[in-house]
């Protein structure tokens, strides 16, 4: 899974030519650790998206500007624009109803 930060923000999300839901996470985070297995697991059963993983606190500037006031939060982004938005953690089947994947 591929790790964001403010070098390569911009190409793996904003100018993404496909809908990337991103993981604001963070290392000390228990419910952020319970919550990676499961996207991975989507991450490899879709191909219609991708997930990308943005740890808070090393790209705290990214994370103010999405507005992460909690993790793990999820956003989707379609055409570099956010849309759907979940904070705290979510089943597989949840994420999939959720983000309409």
């Amino acid at each position: 899974m591929i790790h964001v930060n403010d070098k390569n923000w911009e190409s793996e999300v904003l100018q993404a030519d496909v809908p990337v839901v991103v993981d604001f996470f963070a290392t000390w985070c228990g419910p952020c650790k319970m919550q990676s297995p499961i996207l991975e697991g989507l991450e490899k059963d879709f191909d219609t998206f991708k997930i990308v993983k943005c740890d808070v606190d090393e790209a705290p500037a990214i994370a103010d500007k999405c507005k992460i006031r909690v993790v793990p939060t999820m956003i989707c982004f379609k055409g570099g624009v956010a849309g759907k938005k979940h904070e705290g953690m979510l089943s597989r089947e949840a994420f999939i109803t959720e983000f309409e994947l």
